[in-house]
This record gives C-alpha cells, sequence and structure tokens, in this order.
C-alpha cells in the first residue's frame, strides 16, 4: 500500500514578508499587457476592442511619463541651492503636486473601458519617453530649462493622445486629457517666465 507524501505547509504572511523575513516578491516574469485586460479587471464599456485597445495604448505612457515628472519635479525642489531657494522649491513643489494628482483620473480611465494600467515603477520605466535626472548637482536655471522643455513634451503628448481618444469615440477621456493638457501648458508658461531671469529657453 503506498503511503502517501506529506505536503509542505505554506506559511502566508500578514506583514507582506517572505518566510525569511524577506519583502515579498511578484512571481510575474517581464511585463503585464495592459490590454486586453484579465477577466477578472475587463470592465465592460460600448466601444470597441480596438478602440479601448487604442486609447489605452495612447494614455498608459502619459501615466508613466507623470510618474517620471513627478520624480525629476521632486527631485530638484529637494536639491535646490542658490539664491532662488525659497521661489523655485515652492514652484517646483506646486508643479510636482499637480502632476501627481493628474495620475489617479487617467488610471481610472483606463479602468472604466477595460484596460488596465502600470503596476510598477520597473514597468512605468519600460513606457516613459521623460529621461530621469540622476546627476549629482543641477544648477537652478537649469532645473527651470529642463522641466521646461519636459512639460512641452508632456503638452504635445497629451494632445496627441487626446486626438487619439476623441477619434475612438472616448469623448470621457479626451476631456480629461484637454484638462491635463491646460495644467501642463499653465506650467511650460510660468517656467518659461522664470527662465528670462537669465537666458530665454525657445
Amino acid at each position: 500500500m503506498a503511503t502517501a507524501t506529506p505536503q509542505k505547509s505554506v506559511t502566508h504572511q500578514s506583514n507582506g514578508a517572505g518566510a525569511d523575513g524577506s519583502p515579498a516578491q511578484s512571481s510575474a516574469r517581464g511585463f503585464p499587457k495592459t490590454y486586453p485586460a484579465p477577466t477578472q479587471l475587463a470592465t465592460p464599456t460600448d466601444l470597441t476592442p480596438e478602440q479601448a485597445q487604442a486609447v489605452t495604448d495612447a494614455v498608459n505612457p502619459l501615466i508613466a511619463d507623470a510618474f517620471a515628472l513627478y520624480a525629476k519635479t521632486k527631485n530638484f525642489h529637494w536639491h535646490l541651492s542658490g539664491p532662488r531657494f525659497r521661489e523655485l522649491h515652492l514652484l517646483f513643489d506646486k508643479q510636482a503636486t499637480q502632476i501627481l494628482e493628474s495620475i489617479d483620473p487617467m488610471v481610472e480611465r483606463i479602468r472604466k473601458i477595460g484596460g488596465t494600467s502600470v503596476r510598477s515603477l520597473t514597468h512605468a520605466s519600460k513606457l516613459q519617453t521623460i529621461h530621469d535626472d540622476n546627476d549629482e548637482f543641477v544648477g537652478p536655471q537649469e532645473m527651470v530649462n529642463r522641466l521646461l522643455l519636459d512639460n512641452r513634451h508632456i503638452a504635445q503628448s497629451l494632445r496627441a493622445a487626446s486626438e487619439t481618444a476623441d477619434e475612438n469615440k472616448d469623448l470621457a477621456t479626451a476631456n480629461l486629457l484637454e484638462e491635463f493638457l491646460d495644467l501642463a501648458e499653465r506650467r511650460a508658461w510660468f517656467l518659461y517666465e522664470v527662465a528670462q531671469t537669465s537666458e530665454a529657453v525657445h
């Protein structure tokens, strides 16, 4: 008579740690598709699958870029120096908060049409078009110049994605992106005016 092989017990950690105390890790390999969504996340929509995918593919890079620009703007907020410290410290902080607040509404729009979004910073880095800034020191005027160019790039991307949403009959997403386009252009405007204290950026 064959004896049953005893099953190893699996201990589930309630604090998100592994059995050895290390942080819990995902078992996934590579990056997940953002469309179509897994069955459990496939929110019904009257858009066709082709329309929903087009909008999902257009908006996810914006979300990744928002993470990247938020991090860069906060980096410059934290690492300012010089006589313009207070002025730029406050400006960068306000702009970073505005950028961060744009992420959740964009992700929720994707979820409402049956798509999914980024799962991690590494996933976001795969989609972002804004370059990270790892320089040990950046002067305040150069910070302004770099953020100005990045916000112009964001505005251009938002305009294109809004047009894609409109072409695919997703007017709600198009309208949301137009609101964020206005805010991106406002950030660029403020940075452009601040840049006039030295060499202008064109």
